[in-house]
């Protein structure tokens, strides 16, 4: 993030702590407890951005080199992503071009071929098939047209891309908007690496996932005992452009830093960005890295999906460095950081949002309200409602027993 836009958020939270005040969505709106239940619901949000759209399956860091991979299977569809020999970013259906058995079925690491166990049919990490046993016997295959089949891919900003749809496209210009493409050159996410990963299977819709990463309102009681610690609740910034928004957690660190020259303040000392990238991905840039959280639907059951918490870190070296740590002991440190967080997430915020779907699916409620001061709640709904051709939830001055 640019130093001027650092400068300018961090004295709207000091406005905010000042003045005790929080940001303003102007009213409140009333939201259908039917969207974390409705089965078509579910099913349209699946067919349609899920499988159809571009999803982030990693960073540059989980590809470090020809021969790299990953495989992922969340989207209905086996992906296998690679760095080719040319060091470009690849993804396949991960599926033999001979009988569909799935080819690589470990979940990282190098390779020159993939072999698939049936017939040990192979291919090399740009898809190309290279080799089966007995061509004599099997009769005559044109290699160059029996490659693993593509898959639209895109590597940009440090961030990997992939449509599960073959025959679909990816529009990172729409995706991530100019705003996105501008601020997320200057994170250098491409130099990070992955430390800790953690999967969260979770009795709650997708989007009650996501509402967790939109408010502050909740760290004083819900997070009294850990994060409440660390930041000033109900306090951030929060800016929104199209389907995007970014919102900036307030730490209480501010509170020292706020007295140094504005020239040296830094946003991650101050606070905590939140990037939402529809429909599902939170980005948290921090000092050395980035936490990335990805909340997938659990298809054919609308009120349960999995979370992904992912921790990427700069260098060993640069990281403790940056934190004042000694390198022997950052890795430790570290991983009990990005556990502790993750931990944080699943035993406190999901708590809640299993909570809410109990209720939800009980059809206790018909609806649920958002705050003045919970703004990326409303535009996370009114996002999903538009792009589903729905009407927009409308912003009410308040809330009556007869309204």
């Amino acid at each position: 993030m640019r130093h001027d836009e650092q400068v300018r958020l961090i004295k709207q939270l000091c406005t905010h702590l000042d003045g005790d005040t929080n940001v303003d969505a102007g009213g409140l709106r009333r939201n259908p407890t039917a969207t974390y239940t409705d089965p078509a619901q579910a099913d349209r949000e699946w067919n349609e951005w899920f499988r159809s759209m571009p999803q982030l399956i990693g960073l540059s860091g989980d590809l470090v080199g020809p021969g790299s991979f990953l495989t992922n299977n969340d989207y209905s569809i086996p992906i296998l992503a690679t760095r080719d020999d040319d060091g470009d970013f690849k993804a396949f259906v991960n599926s033999c071009r001979h009988r569909g058995a799935i080819v690589e079925t470990e979940e990282r690491g190098t390779k020159r071929r993939f072999t698939c166990p049936f017939h040990s049919w192979s291919y090399d990490p740009g898809g190309t098939l290279v080799g089966l046993p007995k061509p004599e016997h099997f009769g005559d295959v044109d290699k160059e047209c029996m490659g693993l089949r593509p898959l639209p891919a895109e590597e940009r900003h440090g961030l990997l891309f992939v449509n599960p749809d073959p025959d679909g496209a990816i529009d990172l210009d729409w995706l991530l908007g100019e705003w996105f493409n501008d601020e997320f050159s200057t994170w250098k996410f491409d130099e990070l690496e992955l430390l800790t990963t953690a999967e969260y299977d979770t009795a709650c819709n997708w989007k009650l996932a996501m509402d967790t990463f939109g408010e502050t309102y909740h760290f004083s009681s819900l997070h009294s005992d850990t994060l409440a610690l660390t930041f000033h609740g109900n306090v951030q910034c929060y800016d929104e452009e199209g389907h995007l928004h970014r919102m900036i957690l307030c730490k209480r660190a501010i509170d020292e830093m706020r007295q140094l020259p504005a020239d040296e303040w830094d946003i991650t000392v101050a606070g905590l960005p939140v990037y939402w990238i529809f429909p599902n991905v939170i980005l948290m840039p921090f000092e050395v890295g980035v936490f990335v959280v990805r909340a997938i639907p659990t298809p054919g059951d609308p009120g349960r999906h999995v979370s992904k918490v992912e921790f990427y870190l700069r260098s060993k070296e640069e990281a403790a460095k940056a934190l004042g740590l000694d390198t022997a002991d950052f890795s430790e440190i570290a991983t009990n950081i990005a556990q502790n967080f993750g931990e944080i997430i699943r035993d406190e915020d999901y708590v809640m949002s299993s909570s809410q779907q109990t209720a939800a699916n009980a059809g206790s409620l018909d609806e649920i309200v958002f705050g003045r001061n919970e703004p990326a709640l409303h535009h996370y709904h009114n996002t999903y409602r538009e792009l589903l051709g729905l009407e927009a939830l409308p912003l009410l001055d308040g809330i009556s027993a007869g309204g």
